[in-house]
């Protein structure tokens, strides 16, 4: 119901207005009155009331200066001034503070009821668009997400100026003006079946998205199938430690009470500008990568990882059991990514350790035992031994990467990221068969307003992020785009080739909301729906 509040210091017209209409009958909630303007100001700004109706001519405080005071807070709240003076500088003052309507006394309660009633349709009116934008932006969401995503990779490039970055992140609702920053890269592991659906995950992910967006000072972004990145805010030295502090601490809170979940996160070092802030990620990345080598649910620091690097007695422990080691590869070739592959090798080089690596039969036995490794995933997804050789050479000819130090790392970078390639190349059946199943699922379901993402990801037994990330790479659009250009192509077909109106047409392809299916329509085919039925018939 829309809210009145009723100001006049006469106190029978005050109560003539309050008892004359019958105002929840009419749909109104009249929920207070007042004499004073001064005085009522306060009672207004706890009530917030969709219309205020006050006297222009008050002690204290007039209608005027009242209605001025209650725009600068309450903007959107209709201002209704009644009057007894038909003067033109009243009525004009009145247009220049937003005033809605200005009525001259006496008036009866119908002609008051009549106006109200035509200031309600304006609320209304109001209403439905800002909630059609807000739901457009609620399931655009993805969209937006992807854009941060993109802008925050150009930005740790460096390869944005910090002005278009200022512009960019305004467009974004990014403000990325601060004392220092610092850079946490997190992610939640699932390790035997990452891809795989899971309501935990699901839960998880909205617990850990709503912490990020209640927390001050934090920039946050989805990193698709890497999880998330965080950019804490703050003056460098304590205040920014203490911040990083606390939101690490809030998100272990988040994932104590899913057990069956692994995570893992990576801070990197306190920047001083925006510019520097490349150097924040980097560290970042560099301590998220020691996922692949450390124990999990835990936060590791660069400078933890750097103290660690420059330590001059390293010593024979550092290298561990071969089978951890080989362990740690496995599952790099099994779930690791391409893009993952740099960062791995790091965290591979650091847990056996510089010193260890100096020696040449160590590196010949390191590179023997990743080209066996790559070998047997190979082998086990079926892939031709043709292929594998093409791609990672003859084990006879390893020899010549265990000279240098450099040489065996870039060799191993190679061989890993071609299998990696391979192992990919081997899925993209399934991943074929995974996006064919999912557009099945959404054009026998498009009619529901419950389809969702994470619905049709269930639907195909694959976690939202990856399916999220599949879904865009093979087929060039978001899941939400696709989704509503289903939605939009039948019901173009609707119009041209049925006489059914366009709210029951907004309702077949799923939109119960008439007025939000024709905001859709007119927002992405440039027309509204009668517009374009007229169009195609003319």
């Amino acid at each position: 119901m829309i809210k009145v509040f009723l100001v006049e210091d006469e106190i029978i017209i005050r109560n003539g207005i309050k008892n004359s209409i019958n105002w929840e009958m009419h749909g109104y909630d009249f929920v207070g009155e007042a004499s004073d303007g001064e005085l009522v100001l306060p009672m207004i700004l706890e009530k917030k009331p969709d219309i205020l109706i006050t006297d222009i001519k008050m002690p204290f405080m007039d209608g005027l200066e009242l209605s001025e005071q209650v725009k600068k807070v309450l903007p959107a709240t209709k201002i209704m001034i009644l009057s007894g003076y038909n003067e033109f500088d009243y009525a004009k003052m009145a247009i220049k503070i937003g005033v809605t309507d200005y009525l001259l006394k006496p008036i009866s309660s119908e002609k008051l009821l009549d106006a109200v009633n035509k200031v309600a349709e304006e609320i209304r009116k109001e209403q439905s668009e800002k909630e059609q934008m807000n739901q457009y932006a609620r399931e655009m969401q993805e969209n937006k997400e992807s854009e941060k995503f993109q802008f925050f990779n150009q930005v740790f490039a460096g390869s944005m100026p910090f002005g278009e970055c200022l512009e960019q992140g305004k467009q974004l609702g990014i403000e990325i003006s601060a004392e220092g920053y610092c850079v946490i890269l997190f992610k939640i592991i699932m390790i035997d079946h990452p891809m795989d659906y899971n309501e935990d995950i699901v839960s998880a992910t909205e617990d850990i998205e709503n912490l990020s967006e209640q927390t001050e000072k934090l920039l946050w972004f989805r990193r698709g199938v890497e999880g998330w990145g965080f950019i804490v805010q703050g003056a460098v030295g304590e205040e920014l430690t203490a911040r990083a502090q606390t939101f690490r601490e809030d998100l272990e809170k988040v994932l104590e009470k899913y057990k069956n979940l692994e995570y893992f996160g990576g801070i990197g070092s306190q920047v001083g500008r925006f510019s520097e802030i490349k150097r924040s990620y980097n560290d970042a990345n560099r301590a998220f990568a020691e996922r692949f080598s450390r124990s999990l649910r835990q936060f590791v620091s660069y400078s933890e990882v750097h103290q660690m690097g420059v330590q001059n007695d390293v010593e024979m422990h550092r290298l561990g059991t071969m089978a951890e080691n080989r362990k740690m590869l496995e599952r790099f070739l099994k779930t690791g990514t391409e893009n993952e592959v740099k960062s791995f090798m790091d965290a591979y080089f650091d847990a056996i350790g510089e010193q260890n690596l100096q020696s040449m039969m160590l590196r010949q036995y390191i590179v023997m035992d990743t080209f066996i490794s790559v070998q047997s995933l190979g082998d086990s997804l079926n892939i031709e031994k043709e292929d594998i050789e093409r791609e990672l050479g003859n084990v006879r000819e390893v020899s010549q990467y265990v000279q240098e130090l450099e040489a065996t790392r870039k060799y191993l970078e190679n061989i890993v990221r071609r299998m990696i390639r391979l192992r990919e190349q081997a899925s993209g059946r399934r991943y074929s068969e995974i996006i064919e199943k999912a557009r099945d699922y959404i054009g026998q379901n498009y009619m529901s307003e419950n389809i969702s993402l994470n619905l049709v990801a269930s639907s195909v037994n694959i976690s939202p992020s990856y399916f999220s990330s599949l879904f865009s790479q093979e087929v060039g659009s978001t899941f939400v785009e696709y989704l509503t250009g289903v939605r939009m192509e039948k019901a173009k077909e609707l119009l041209m080739c049925s006489d059914k109106r366009t709210s029951d047409i907004g309702y077949e392809v799923g939109y119960k909301d008439s007025h939000y299916f024709s905001y859709i329509f007119k927002k992405t085919q440039g027309c509204s729906p009668k517009e374009f039925r007229s169009r195609g018939r003319g």
